[in-house]
């Protein structure tokens, strides 16, 4: 919190925005919009996080994270919303409580919690993160697991009766200081010593755990099947996030032959744009027999792909061959390709049908996948096409038609929204379950709109514009509508695969806050960009600090010759390839009068070699530093530093 706050204090001293010291304003009855928004209200904003339906479709828990007094920082805690709306905090400590999963009789939650609650420093009360299990009302709670070191991802087994979770297990290599590293276990080594992945089951019957998987991989994700005879796991050979960049897998175990095999990685790994993508996602079918899975690449729109294994268990052993498998059509919308965001994919249950979040247009929608099948799919809808907001989450409710959304609007940050029997609307018509932020309500808003405008080459580019509540609109019936130019400052995504959405968002870089201190704010959607089709996306690929600059200065003259935008009081800002462009822009312009450059890179070789994702830098500039190296000297600000004068 004392960054946050020293962020907002440097910003406001840079820029020239005065905060004022009000404290969050509690909710009232009404729509009385006269609350101005300063800086300190952003620590009364809630967050919405990992929402589940319960199978029977009665309630909704989530993960609530919330600026907590006295100790005046950020927790999660677990809550429960029924399908009336009516809302329930469940937990309460300082333990970051996530995850939440409901038993198959909708009658118990489990969760993750780091709990220390006993001086004495033992499992499960000493700050290690376990299972713990609670009844929606509030009663019952009880730690599941007690691992001295804590555990790592878990899964209820579909039928309630087990636990699967992980452990991370250290290994040394072999060598001639292999045995005084283990002796001086506490010191960290630069090499020499890793920790995989063992996965244990836990009987909630007997309460008696079995080891499955030893250590030889590290298992970035995994799953169950709901069959309980297979488990997925994404491994890399060790917990550098180098290794995932094209040396990441897809491991089978099965717990009947407890063998292990892993699938052709061919579909993602041979003829595609880049070598260096990395595995998410992992999704089972209701009935085990298909699982989903994602692939992405630094600067290409990412896939998904399905393995079918046999149904037949005459014909399903460990010598079968590999399971069949295909990439899936992304969904269109306006003829364009829509972007897979994130590794949420859910099937809908007892159904052959995948669905996921996608981006199109500044707008997260949840896309359905129908009849996935022998290597076929059917036709795609978006299921959320009508829900009024952009998506950031989404759960079906196991034995109910209950469909759950987190969204965000225009007006109000993120929510549960609902849709099916069990809430009293028909399928496509979504029921507002949560307000965690009433204050909002009283809150002079900023105006969100769409814009468009035209680059340097013609290609049509797109983003969010914030103006000050009432601006270009009169208060009162005959006065004269608030207008002129106002100061404008241009906030830059980072990514550069990303986007920024039609929503509300407060957050420390600008949004909300400029436009209720009288400025403009842009954030373009620049060249790179998802959501906006695949060729958008893929032109940047050896273009980097040239179309991308091309496309936000397009949209700064486009605000300025409307009107809008004073020429003589800008400003220009961003956040990893925010700050990069940042810097890239004051290199290329001095019309800029104050500029933030937060992670910003100035020099792409440099960047290759320290960060830990490098295969970013080789995608964007076609090869590596000794093959590609003017791309690199192109792409990199610093080589026009000496014409910065911002």
């Amino acid at each position: 919190m004392n960054f946050t706050r020293a962020f907002f204090a440097s910003s406001a001293a840079l820029l020239l925005f005065s905060a004022s010291a009000s404290a969050a304003t509690a909710a009232h009855d009404g729509d009385q919009r006269t609350h101005d928004v300063t800086a300190e209200d952003y620590f009364s904003i809630n967050h919405i996080y990992g929402a589940t339906a319960a199978p029977n479709g009665g309630h909704v828990a989530y993960v609530e994270m919330r600026w907590q007094p006295p100790e005046q920082r950020r927790n999660l805690d677990l809550w429960v919303v029924s399908a009336s709306g009516k809302r329930l905090r469940l937990t309460f400590d300082f333990a970051a409580d996530t995850n939440p999963t409901w038993s198959p009789d909708s009658a118990w939650l489990y969760f993750s919690s780091a709990r220390k609650t006993h001086a004495a420093g033992k499992a499960p009360h000493n700050g290690k993160r376990q299972v713990w299990r609670i009844r929606p009302d509030g009663t019952g709670l009880v730690q599941v697991t007690r691992i001295d070191g804590g555990i790592g991802h878990w899964q209820l087994a579909r039928d309630g009766a087990s636990i699967y979770y992980e452990v991370r297990k250290e290994r040394f290599d072999k060598g001639p200081f292999a045995k005084l590293k283990k002796s001086h276990k506490s010191l960290k080594y630069g090499h020499g010593s890793d920790k995989y992945t063992e996965l244990f089951q836990l009987d909630l019957t007997e309460w008696r755990a079995a080891k499955l998987v030893a250590p030889g991989r590290v298992a970035r994700e995994w799953s169950v099947s709901p069959d309980g005879r297979r488990i997925a796991m994404l491994t890399t050979p060790d917990h550098h996030l180098v290794s995932n960049e094209g040396w990441s897998r897809v491991d089978i175990y099965d717990t009947q032959t407890r063998k292990t095999t892993t699938l052709d990685d061919g579909l993602w790994r041979k003829g595609v744009a880049s070598p260096y993508g990395w595995l998410l996602g992992l999704a089972w079918s209701d009935d085990s027999s298909k699982l989903a899975l994602r692939c992405d690449w630094d600067g290409y729109p990412g896939e998904a792909y399905i393995a079918e294994f046999a149904k037949d268990e005459a014909e399903d052993s460990a010598k079968t061959a590999q399971p069949k498998m295909w990439q899936l059509q992304r969904p269109k919308r306006d003829g364009l390709r829509v972007t897979l965001v994130g590794g949420h994919m859910v099937w809908r249950p007892k159904s052959d049908e995948l669905c996921m979040v996608a981006t199109h247009f500044a707008v997260n929608r949840v896309h359905c996948i129908t009849k996935i099948g022998g290597g076929q799919q059917g036709p795609d809808t978006a299921v959320t096409e009508t829900s009024g907001g952009s998506v950031d989450g989404f759960d079906f409710a196991r034995d109910d038609d209950l469909l759950v959304i987190a969204q965000s609007t225009v007006t109000h940050p993120t929510d549960l929204y609902a849709s099916g029997k069990r809430v009293g609307t028909k399928v496509g018509t979504f029921k507002r379950l949560t307000k965690v932020n009433p204050q909002v309500d009283r809150w002079r808003l900023p105006q969100i709109r769409d814009v468009w405008w035209k680059s340097k080459d013609g290609a049509r580019v797109h983003g969010i514009l914030e103006l000050p509540p009432g601006y270009g609109k009169a208060a009162k019936t005959g006065e004269k509508a608030k207008s002129g130019k106002l100061p404008l400052v241009v906030e830059i995504h980072g990514g550069p695969t990303s986007a920024v959405r039609k929503r509300l968002r407060f957050w420390i870089y600008g949004r909300t806050l400029f436009a209720a201190k009288g400025w403009a704010l842009l954030s373009p959607n620049y060249r790179g960009s998802t959501g906006f089709g695949d060729k958008f996306m893929v032109d940047l690929i050896g273009h980097k600090n040239d179309l991308d600059v091309d496309d936000i200065l397009a949209g700064v003259d486009k605000v300025i010759a409307d009107g809008i935008a004073d020429p003589d009081k800008m400003a220009v800002m961003g956040w990893s390839n925010g700050g990069y462009l940042t810097n890239c822009v004051i290199a290329r312009t001095t019309r800029f009068k104050a500029a933030s450059s937060g992670a910003g890179v100035f020099d792409t070789a440099m960047q290759w070699m320290i960060e830990d994702t490098p295969g970013h830098v080789v995608n964007f500039n076609k090869g590596l530093p000794w093959t590609a190296a003017a791309g690199m000297q192109r792409s990199s600000p610093l080589y026009h530093v000496h014409k910065v004068k911002t």
